[in-house]
């Protein structure tokens, strides 16, 4: 794990491989440990960063104010403090939203883009009432003991075949959440709509989704693909929302394939 400081954070990162740049951006109640196996899948190819956001695993809290835009303005810092140039850049959930904000406000940074479990914020792909339940049970959360909060998110997270050891895995992560950063992503994320970014999208997109999904519905998938001229849509059969921790080699797979040609 390393640390940069950038503006008025202090980043970790883990940084393997050499090739074209690949930014890896975790969802929420998560950090740079749900890349394990793209990382070591990949390293051999790209020259691989996976952050942990502000708020999140060794990385400093943000103020609970910080808009997505600010999450985006420290990652293009990163991006250039570490001097990778144009990337490709792919995020889960969070991510995927995060990954849109930067293409929005440092478009030269982004090579390529892969939305996994994508939404266009909370607010651009989820009904009011169903934002403001969300927003409340995590602010509810973030007070809780880890887990008790671990105990509420699982259920929503995986397929029906999920192996145990992947759940296992999801939860040791998620128990090291910070409450500071869980209430400021949330809000973000909330507040965000991406909708107006999507058509201006003009650089080789994949949208990743989980067949089982109950997070980011198959709707929500549906609406970034058609929104998007460059976007491709693919499917992972028997999968749910943390499609890149329950279904590593498929999801893997498809990430290299897209890359290759990207």
């Amino acid at each position: 794990m390393h640390h940069v400081d950038v503006d008025k954070f202090r980043i970790a990162y883990r940084r393997m491989g050499q090739g074209p740049p690949l930014v890896l951006l975790h969802g929420g109640l998560s950090d740079s440990r749900e890349w394990r196996r793209q990382l070591e899948a990949l390293s051999g190819d790209y020259e691989i960063v996976a952050w942990d956001a502000p708020g999140c695993g060794g990385s400093s809290d943000p103020p609970e104010t910080l808009a997505l835009q600010g999450y985006a303005d420290a990652l293009a810092g990163l991006v250039d403090a570490l001097g990778l140039g144009r990337a490709h850049v792919a995020g889960l959930s969070f991510g995927a939203g995060l990954a849109l904000e930067l293409y929005r406000r440092h478009r030269p940074i982004v090579r390529s883009l892969v939305l996994a479990s994508a939404y266009a914020g909370w607010a651009g792909s989820l009904p009011t009432d169903v934002v403001e339940q969300r927003l409340r049970d995590v602010r509810r959360q973030a007070d809780l003991p880890p887990d008790e909060v671990v105990a509420e998110w699982l259920p929503t997270l995986f397929g029906s075949s999920v192996a145990e050891d992947v759940v296992d895995e999801v939860a040791t992560i998620m128990r090291d959440f910070h409450p500071a950063g869980m209430r400021a992503m949330a809000r973000a994320f909330a507040d965000a709509d991406l909708r107006d970014v999507l058509p201006q999208i003009d650089v080789p997109t994949l949208l990743l989704y989980g067949r089982e999904d109950e997070r980011a519905p198959r709707d929500v998938a549906l609406e970034l693909h058609a929104s998007i001229p460059t976007s491709r849509l693919v499917w992972l059969e028997d999968v749910g929302h943390q499609c890149n921790m329950e279904a590593p080699e498929r999801f893997t797979a498809e990430l290299r394939e897209f890359l290759s040609g990207a």
